[in-house]
């Protein structure tokens, strides 16, 4: 990936620089400390981790709801909120240790993200846009979050290269599209998307 920090924070963080620094300073500290980043992901967090976010804000619409389940330490959802101040965040994660680190950047950043502790299967609303990074495999993915999509809404699925491969193996839900979107940002890497959009 060649494109820089200063062009990130300039292209896709002109109203937040200073949180989304401020983001990547706590993964770099109190990520690793609690084992929520890998001890060797110190130096990669703006290029591995940030970045590989950003490519999926330009599928979602203006203005919408937005759900990430599987939240982890707030990727993709944090970088989300930040780089799209106009859309309205949820954050899904079961593991408490998780709900509390990303409880704690949320006041220390400011931000208007509700979290909630449980797994996506039980959580009971639903919303235009569903993220996911490195959650489970497209059928399984499927089948914990599908009922958290609202009509004409899609689950958005950040993939690898196998993303083609996971589709073919995947049995279509009824009333949903699915499509392989693939995004190219200049000095990113090939982002590879997973749409599936609940048409009815």
């Amino acid at each position: 990936m060649t494109v820089s920090r200063e062009t990130l924070l300039e292209g896709y963080f002109k109203e937040s620089p200073a949180k989304i620094e401020r983001y990547a300073d706590i993964l770099q500290s109190w990520g690793i400390e609690r084992g929520l980043i890998g001890p060797r992901e110190g130096d990669r967090i703006w290029e591995r981790h940030i970045a590989n976010c950003l490519p999926v804000t330009t599928l979602i619409p203006e203005g919408v709801k937005v759900v990430d389940i599987g939240s982890g330490a707030g990727l993709p959802g944090i970088v989300i909120a930040l780089a799209r101040p106009d859309l309205e965040i949820t954050l899904i994660e079961p593991l408490q240790r998780r709900v509390d680190f990303l409880n704690e950047v949320i006041a220390e950043l400011e931000l208007p993200i509700t979290v909630i502790r449980g797994k996506s299967e039980s959580v009971k609303r639903s919303f235009e846009v569903v993220t996911a990074r490195a959650v489970a495999p497209l059928p399984k993915l499927l089948n914990i979050s599908w009922h958290l999509v609202k009509a004409k809404g899609a689950l958005l699925a950040m993939k690898g290269e196998s993303a083609q491969e996971e589709i073919d193996g995947t049995e279509p839900k009824k009333h949903s599209e699915t499509q392989l979107r693939i995004i190219e940002l200049p000095g990113f890497e090939i982002a590879r998307v997973i749409e599936v959009r609940k048409t009815a």
